[in-house]
């Protein structure tokens, strides 16, 4: 199915949060070097890159949303800044649970951390402090708060509250719905931890090791690590990047001031940039000290292809969700009754089939769908197919 998905930003106070935000969405949210900067949550549309379509058909693309630079597409998605967490926010310390129901909001989660160590537990200033730490601390207080979830559940369905034929997944799928998680789901995750399906059986540690699964599986995670301009964060990484512990992670290397003044000074018309490529060109007049300043992000683009802020929302939705950019085709092929050609690029759920994509379109298209056809070779596509990336898909319908 078609989603309005929505990236979550999380970390602790002081790490570059709310200027990976400001970098990536171009807003002027509050950014500063102490506790809760950010109190509510922010949503701004941020982009993410998609190769579009139009060129390989000899058309220019006419976007409805988003835009079209040189055949990229950037296609917009939300991007929520989660309030400031601190240790202790599972027992509702800081803003604590204002931080979890604000996060349950999203989908996937850009956890930005420190990678210079230059801010302690706390988002206090401080020197060589373990960004390690950073990565465990957050995930230890999402699969507390899991945990708590579950337990209720385990306690609903051990008092005898529920009827007898209902399963323990039963129950922990309606507990835990709020995590849009499923029966199926739960019951393949207690088999992966492989506890059985008795939770009289189940320990402390059994009860943990399941809360963890259910987390990975309905929050996953990017790490962006941030302030990676300074050598302390290039030696973490590295160290970090080499530790066989953090496999399971994607780690994406990351300068949100680099970003936020390539975009700057692009809107200032000082420098042609555009965002996550690799390189840009000074086209305005600028003092010594701006381009020194400037050749100082350059040598940073070099050595890391990117500033990486559009990198890590890409690995965000792409590699971790694996969310499909599909094209909705028209009756001549690219075009609409308007004249419009390629004017959506939708984001799709993975594995989503042709009939999933008319339903993304229209509930009233997808009842009515007869087939889908592929605009670059006319072949006719079934209802059961399995959408491909940047397809250009024509559907037709009673409707």
């Amino acid at each position: 199915m078609s989603t309005s998905y929505r990236i979550g930003l999380v970390g602790k106070p002081s790490v570059g949060k709310s200027s990976f935000f400001n970098a990536a969405t171009m807003n002027d949210v509050p950014e500063g070097a102490y506790p809760f900067t950010t109190i509510d949550p922010s949503v701004g549309e941020a982009y993410v890159r998609v190769d579009c379509a139009a060129p390989e058909f000899d058309e220019a693309c006419t976007p409805n949303v988003g835009y079209c630079d040189h055949g990229t597409r950037f296609v917009p998605t939300k991007l929520v800044d989660v309030a400031g967490l601190i240790p202790g926010a599972h027992e509702g310390n800081g803003l604590g649970n204002q931080f979890l129901s604000d996060l349950n909001e999203t989908d996937v989660l850009v956890h930005v951390v420190d990678f210079s160590g230059m801010t302690d537990a706390e988002g206090e200033p401080t020197e060589d402090h373990d960004p390690r730490e950073d990565i465990a601390f957050l995930e230890a207080e999402l699969d507390q708060w899991y945990l708590g979830i579950l337990q209720k559940g385990i306690e609903r369905y051990e008092s005898g509250y529920t009827t007898e034929d209902d399963a323990i997944e039963e129950e922990l799928a309606e507990q835990m719905s709020a995590f849009k998680t499923s029966e199926d789901e739960i019951k393949r995750l207690i088999r992966r931890v492989d506890i059985g399906f008795d939770p009289d059986e189940w320990d402390a540690d059994a009860e943990l090791e399941l809360a963890r699964e259910i987390r990975k599986e309905t929050k996953p995670m990017v790490i962006a690590a941030n302030k990676m301009d300074t050598p302390e964060a290039q030696e973490n990484y590295e160290e970090i990047t080499n530790d066989s512990d953090y496999d399971h992670l994607t780690i994406v290397p990351c300068s949100a001031h680099a970003e936020k003044a390539l975009k700057s000074a692009d809107k200032a018309g000082v420098v042609d940039y555009r965002p996550g490529d690799a390189d840009f060109e000074i086209t305005g007049d600028i003092s010594s000290e701006q381009e020194a300043g400037l050749e100082q992000i350059r040598d940073f683009l070099a050595d890391y292809g990117a500033t990486g802020v559009q990198a890590a929302l890409e690995a965000a939705l792409f590699d971790v969700l694996g969310v499909t950019p599909v094209f909705p085709g028209g009756a001549n092929g690219l075009g609409n009754e308007r004249g419009e050609v390629l004017p959506d690029c939708y984001l799709i759920s993975p594995n989503s089939t042709a009939e999933d994509f008319a339903y993304s379109l229209h509930s009233d298209i997808g009842d009515g769908f007869l087939h889908a056809i592929d605009c670059r070779t006319n072949r006719q596509l079934g209802k059961g197919y399995e959408v491909q990336s940047r397809d250009v898909i024509e559907v037709v319908t009673t409707n």
